[in-house]
């Protein structure tokens, strides 16, 4: 395995001593990975914690930008992209056990690995591959020491619709988040903030009309007034819930995002299977949830593999400031 060119600096050695954020102090590019690291963990939480809730109470690097026309095209197909993924997740989550699907989802990380090798030319290092295989053991002991039983009547049939539903939601959020990186890299090319936001703001838009427009079309429309009447914890908890689910979402979309454009696609992904052992501890404190040895080895494990990841991020970050001191240095001797 060759050495990683690591963290948001892995792009093209002439246009890397460009890049803006080689000029900012190191503890401000930190700043702004924990920032991103804390609105995905804490939103992804707080958002499956709502979810949970809601079930519930249910009654079941560049001068020039590219033309508004390639942005267009990019965000309409990430935000279908985002909406067909949905839909699949949905799917695999009525036919299949909560832990089940959490164990599939767990293959993620997999897919996200081998999209980085052949799209973002994502080099591995032994730290990071030691990251990747512990946290999706991590997010596998989560699975399967879940409790939780399935839906009633499933048949067979129903049983492997779920599965591969399960299975192609994760394949294609990892493709997404590859895509994203590969977007930022090479067609927007900017590196400011702001392009995060516009990113997460248009392909949500896009997503949230896709979804509308399949709303209707299934006719499910028709029972949301009698599911709203009929939820346990009363209708403005219902709507506060669905709010607040969505606002929490949003929360940790923007967390992905800013770290696919700081970092990487791989990167971000490894944060969000984090966020699948810290969300059971959540639980405990919000739902009262018994804590038991294996959610506290699955933390410990996914803390383990995170600071492995962020280990090579800093090794990286260092060799490369490194080198782009050593050329500042033999630029200004060689002007003397």
């Amino acid at each position: 395995m060759t050495d990683n060119r690591g963290p948001f600096l892995n792009k093209d050695e002439n246009t890397a001593g460009q890049s803006p954020f080689l000029k900012i102090k190191r503890w401000q590019w930190w700043l702004l990975v924990a920032i991103n690291i804390f609105f995905l963990i804490a939103g992804q939480s707080a958002a499956v914690l709502l979810g949970r809730f809601y079930y519930g109470g249910a009654p079941s690097i560049s001068s020039t930008s590219p033309s508004v026309r390639i942005l267009a095209l990019i965000y309409f197909f990430l935000g279908v992209l985002i909406a067909g993924d949905t839909m699949l997740y949905s799917t695999g989550l009525l036919y299949l056990s909560a832990s089940t699907s959490s164990l599939i989802c767990a293959s993620q990380l997999a897919f996200n690995a081998t999209f980085s090798y052949f799209i973002n030319f994502e080099k591995f290092t032994y730290l990071i591959l030691n990251s990747v295989v512990v946290l999706s053991f991590s997010a596998a002991l989560i699975a399967v020491n879940d409790d939780s039983d399935g839906p009633s009547g499933v048949s067979k049939c129903k049983y492997i619709i779920g599965f591969l539903c399960t299975l192609g939601a994760s394949a294609i959020y990892s493709l997404l988040l590859s895509l994203m990186q590969l977007s930022f890299q090479k067609i927007i090319k900017k590196e400011t903030f702001s392009v995060v936001l516009e990113m997460q703001i248009y392909i949500s838009l896009v997503a949230t009309c896709v979804s509308i427009i399949g709303l209707f079309a299934s006719g499910e429309w028709k029972t949301l007034h009698g599911e709203m009447l009929t939820f346990g914890k009363g209708t403005m908890s219902y709507i506060m819930t669905l709010v607040w689910t969505a606002v929490c979402w949003q929360v940790c979309s923007v967390g992905v995002v800013g770290l696919i454009f700081l970092v990487s696609s791989l990167f971000s992904n490894v944060i969000s299977t984090v966020a699948l052992a810290v969300s059971p501890m959540a639980a405990v404190v919000v739902f009262h949830d018994k804590m038991n040895g294996v959610k506290v080895i699955s933390l410990l494990m996914a803390f383990w593999g995170f600071g492995c990841y962020i280990y090579q991020n800093y090794l990286d970050d260092s060799k490369v400031r490194r080198e782009q001191h050593d050329v500042i240095e033999i630029h200004h001797d060689s002007s003397f």
